[in-house]
């Protein structure tokens, strides 16, 4: 596997999702049908995260299934908030960039404890989501870690975090995984894993943009 292997794959993994989702978006897609994507797109992802499958099929589909959602999402967000999702590109691709220059002029590199440490911290902000998803069931706004408020403010930031620092995490394994020269297909899991941490980033992001945007 080289770094030209997981750009392309990258690009296509990518380029899948960005299609799907501009269909959904352009046909009108119900968030229903969505909703459906998504949980399917999740069951994909943990497949292949959990067995590190590097079967372009099931990456390929939960870029396909998660590309639906993403777009769904942005055009509901559109409507709302004028111009919010090409706001939230281009503060994806600043993230990425600079996360990117980060780690080529060496100025942090993932430790094992890092490593530790942020996997850590996304299990507890995942559970901490679930928590405030159930509690919105029976208080309005759950815990209000997801309202447009103080505490929902800061929670958004350290989700922002969170996807900058597994951008690292990513760039690590891409170069470790080309140094030792592991087989070529590997290349599929290390797309999975950048297009993962990007749709992650983008949808913090958005999320972040719209408390201090003004939909009138």
């Amino acid at each position: 596997m080289t770094i030209d292997d997981v750009v392309v794959r990258g690009f296509m993994t990518l380029g899948t999702l960005v299609v799907s989702g501009a269909l959904a978006w352009y046909f009108n897609v119900s968030f229903g049908v969505a909703a459906l994507s998504a949980l399917v797109g999740v069951v994909l992802a943990l497949i292949v995260s959990f067995r590190q499958s590097t079967n372009p099929a099931l990456i390929l589909g939960y870029a396909v299934c998660y590309g639906i959602f993403v777009g769904v999402v942005s055009r509901m967000y559109e409507s709302l908030y004028s111009g919010i999702v090409l706001s939230a590109v281009l503060g994806t691709m600043v993230a990425f960039g600079g996360m990117l220059a980060v780690y080529a002029l060496k100025i942090f590199r993932p430790t094992p404890k890092v490593t530790k440490f942020v996997i850590a911290a996304a299990f507890a902000f995942v559970g901490l989501a679930l928590l405030n998803l159930i509690a919105g069931f029976f208080v309005d706004g759950g815990l209000g870690l997801r309202t447009d408020s103080p505490i929902g403010w800061i929670f958004s930031i350290v989700a922002i975090l969170l996807g900058c620092f597994f951008l690292l995490l990513d760039f690590d394994e891409v170069e470790r995984g080309a140094r030792a020269g592991v087989p070529e297909k590997y290349s599929w899991l290390m797309a999975f894993g950048l297009t993962l941490s990007l749709v992650w980033l983008y949808l913090e992001i958005l999320r972040f943009i719209s408390y201090f945007t003004n939909n009138d």
